[in-house]
């Protein structure tokens, strides 16, 4: 990735460098300006949403934290003693993560990456990455070649729906182009302004639905405060 088209990677050196960092903006059609508070990326174990902490708890064997960002999953791994790697398509989050102590930290995008892994870590809605519902059946290939046998994903995501509730509390996704769940993302650090990309939110039996198609079985280990969930998603055995 082009470092002057990496909104994430310079707020993440910033913050790193200088201990505060200016803020991270973000900009979607289907919302107003929102921004990421840079400092949550650099979060130690005992401040992650519960659902992360049991994540971190379940990863086994050699673990893969995808999108590893400033690395603080990764060093909590390492801290519990675990042989994590860690990916990330910025140069400058991997250049971070290598000087705060994660022992392998590469610039890395998930579906070129070789190897074998026990744990497929994906936190911070980390299955995103796949962008659409198309995208799903090369997801499950790459999964399929890169864990090990007996192997497993573990994920977050959040059902959005509760976006659609209106003051009834009725969903209505009437109108909806496409799945509701398929968002459209561009961010901005000071100057420096990112391309847009597709970033995916899935409901639990979607996800099931799907994995289920490709050999897989998806299934919900722990739930949020708001629509969020930990998904495990492992080979159908045969």
């Amino acid at each position: 990735m082009n470092i002057d088209k990496d909104p994430m990677g310079q707020a993440i050196a910033d913050y790193h460098k200088n201990g505060k960092a200016a803020r991270l903006r973000v900009f979607s059609p289907m919302f107003d300006e929102d921004e990421i508070p840079v400092k949550t990326l650099f979060r130690p174990m005992e401040e992650m949403p519960a659902i992360e902490q049991e994540a971190l708890r379940l990863a086994r064997g050699h673990v893969l934290d995808v999108g590893a960002g400033a690395g603080c999953h990764s060093l909590a791994l390492q801290q519990m003693g675990k042989r994590v790697t860690a990916i990330d398509i910025s140069p400058l989050a991997v250049a971070t993560m290598q000087e705060r102590g994660v022992q392998d930290a590469r610039e890395q995008d998930f579906f070129t990456l070789d190897g074998q892994f026990d744990t497929i870590l994906m936190l911070m809605n980390g299955i995103g990455i796949v962008g659409t519902l198309s995208r799903l059946p090369a997801f499950f290939m790459q999964v399929d070649k890169l864990l090990a046998p007996g192997g497993e994903v573990l994920c977050d995501s959040s059902d959005i729906c509760y976006v659609f509730e209106d003051e009834d509390g009725i969903i209505d996704l009437t109108g909806i182009d496409g799945y509701y769940g398929e968002l459209t993302y561009q961010m901005q650090y000071k100057d420096v302004k990112g391309t847009s990309f597709p970033w995916l939110f899935i409901d639990p039996e979607t996800l099931a639905e799907h994995a289920s198609a490709y050999g897989f079985n998806a299934e919900v280990i722990a739930r949020g405060g708001h629509y969020d969930y930990l998904a495990r998603i492992s080979r159908v055995k045969r």
